[in-house]
């Protein structure tokens, strides 16, 4: 089992569950079960359940960056000194958390004039009836 198997079963735990991308639901197939009550019992974003360990880096990158800003890093470090009085002197640190964010797909990024920037993604997954 590799390592993105492994983190993705830490969010992912019964094969019923389909992760599906927020423009796979706006698409023409699904948009008349999106706007019907049903999404709200048949649908679920996964950022309900993400829940990094307190205190550590991953939860400060997580809490500060949203959905619908592009943070760079200097923005995320000011937000993360704002929020929890934690200042980071190299923002190597940071990196590889948010590194491993984007890989198994949980942020997006975007390098546009040599500065990458970062936001949440949007992540909903088709609940299985059992959950209802």
């Amino acid at each position: 089992m590799g390592l993105f198997s492994k983190i993705k079963s830490f969010f992912v735990k019964d094969s019923n569950y389909q992760i599906i991308t927020a423009t796979t639901i706006n698409s023409n197939k699904t948009t008349d079960v999106v706007e019907s009550d049903h999404y709200s019992k048949a649908y679920a974003n996964v950022w309900q359940y993400i829940k990094a360990k307190e205190n550590t880096q991953a939860d400060h990158v997580l809490t500060v960056i949203t959905f619908e800003d592009w943070l760079d890093m200097d923005e995320i470090r000011k937000r993360i000194k704002e929020k929890f009085f934690i200042e980071y002197k190299h923002e190597k640190s940071l990196y590889p958390y948010i590194k491993t964010l984007v890989d198994i797909g949980l942020l997006e990024t975007n390098a546009v004039g040599g500065k990458r920037k970062w936001k949440k993604k949007e992540l909903i997954i088709n609940r299985p009836p059992s959950l209802d």
